[in-house]
């Protein structure tokens, strides 16, 4: 297999201590690939070439950083088939699901194509001393990328592409358990025209202190992660001896309210995307599900129905809906949360078992009477596991909902919009899905509130997020 080593300036390395580390099929827990990892000597010699990379690509014309980016989205687009294979190999997901990913990371080439020629600055007169007053936006400098196993391709393109619009040059840490797809990525950049040193990826099993090496670096400007509130909050302290520019999107708890007059054909498929993409290992997956309960019996049979219809297998497989998740782990701390769930009270309707065998398998699963001190309640469940709880009043459940430390996403499901908008309105969370399941878009800020994250991905805000406001007060 290649693209194994670390990627610098263009060129493929090693690294300077020569470690490598395994990446392990989820499917069937055999090793895939031995993969290069880095160390601060790789770091320095990533911010080396990003620094002279950056210096020629943020004098380019906005026309030609869009043309490279589109010639990106379309190299990807044509290559959907091969990245969803590595996507299946590496994550575990379902072809489907890695399709899906492919897809949607190279819309953001597509969509951040557009947007370098759409910066717009202001020119006015000050009130009081009648200077004028010019506001441009300039590229923010090196972005260190730190990207999540769950989406190894999407999680990437979502955070290059802005950066590279505004741009910036980057460096990219993916995560260990899944490499490959990002460095895969690599050469398709290269014929797309994007210059040696302009995006670098270091691979490491020392995460916490290339990291760290890194925004301690005064060349370094922006960090943006994904991933973890607990491992963001150590970030945004690194990140604060530099201020740097941060753009967080870490952990979630996501409910899912069903109201009695939701259409429940709409409702079960919504909650079926909302929790069973990527087997739900997302931030975006429902995790708390409230449905009234005039409706609760109809909607959890229908629910478990669809759940059981699911076929459970190796990913890469025809006819799989369902694959591992991405390590044992994972698997294990789902295990946990059913366990705990049972021990209060919870009834399983489907599911709820680790079946034997290779690999890292759990079976879709639903939940019903899950009561709010559930362990599963209030931490992010990160699989497919579909807890399901009951409601009567709309103020309670709306107090339930916004219960919880994070605010990213939430779903609405209702016939009445008059009702359903003022619901959404009093959600404490950064996204709602209103009567569907799905709120992610590369043309839609991304993000969310509360310990959930800082600034957006996505849209216009997105490249923002790697640029400076510059204001120029000017007499003539």
């Amino acid at each position: 297999m290649k693209y194994r080593d670390l990627y610098i300036n263009g060129t493929w390395r090693s690294g300077a201590t020569a470690e490598r580390f395994d990446v392990i099929n989820p499917a069937d827990e055999t090793i895939i690939a031995s993969v290069a990892s880095a160390d601060i000597a790789d770091a320095e010699a990533a911010l080396d070439a990003a620094e002279t990379a950056m210096a020629v690509w943020a004098k380019q014309t906005p026309r030609h950083r869009s043309e490279v980016l589109r010639n990106a989205w379309a190299l990807l687009s044509a290559r959907l088939d091969e990245f969803a294979r590595l996507i299946t190999l590496e994550n575990g997901k379902a072809k489907g699901d890695a399709l899906a990913e492919a897809k949607y990371a190279a819309e953001f080439f597509r969509w951040f194509s557009e947007e370098p020629v759409r910066v717009d600055g202001i020119v006015k007169h000050a009130p009081e001393s009648g200077a004028r007053i010019l506001v441009q936006h300039k590229p923010a400098g090196i972005a260190v990328l730190v990207t999540p196993w769950n989406y190894p391709a999407a999680m990437g393109t979502r955070k290059i592409a802005p950066a590279l619009a505004a741009g910036c040059a980057v460096i990219v840490k993916p995560a260990a358990e899944t490499p490959l797809t990002m460095l895969a990525l690599m050469p398709l950049l290269e014929e797309a025209g994007v210059p040696a040193g302009l995006v670098n990826v270091l691979p490491t099993t020392q995460s916490a202190e290339l990291v760290d090496h890194l925004l301690h670096d005064e060349r370094v400007r922006v960090v943006s992660f994904t991933g973890s509130t607990a491992v963001g909050r150590k970030l945004l302290r690194s990140a604060a001896d530099q201020v740097l520019k941060p753009a967080m999107e870490l952990g979630s708890n996501a409910p899912l309210i069903v109201l009695e007059d939701a259409n429940l054909d709409l409702a079960i498929e919504g909650t079926m995307k909302a929790k069973m993409r990527n087997l739900g290992e997302a931030c975006t997956a429902a995790n708390r599900i409230y449905v009234h309960e005039d409706i609760a019996v109809e909607f959890t049979r229908r629910l478990t129905a669809e759940m059981v219809r699911l076929n459970v297998g190796d990913g890469s497989q025809d006819g799989i809906d369902v694959g591992p998740l991405v390590n044992a782990s994972t698997r294990d701390k789902v295990a946990r949360f059913v366990e705990d769930a049972v021990s209060r009270g919870a009834k399983i309707e489907t599911g709820g078992f680790v079946p034997e065998g290779k690999g890292f398998f759990y079976p879709p699963t639903v939940l019903s009477n899950v009561p709010d001190d559930a362990a599963c309640v209030h931490d992010e469940i990160f699989g497919p596991v579909a807890a399901v709880q009951t409601f009567r009043d709309h103020d309670d459940v709306i107090r339930r909902a916004n219960d919880t430390e994070y605010g990213l996403v939430a779903y609405v499901f209702s016939e009445n919009m008059k009702r359903a908008l003022q619901v959404c309105e009093r959600l404490e969370f950064g996204m709602v899905g209103l009567n569907r399941g799905l709120v992610s878009d590369p043309a839609a800020p991304f993000g969310g509130v509360k310990q959930s994250g800082l600034g957006r991905k996505g849209g216009h805000e997105g490249m923002l997020e790697f640029m400076e406001t510059q204001y120029i007060s000017a007499s003539w």
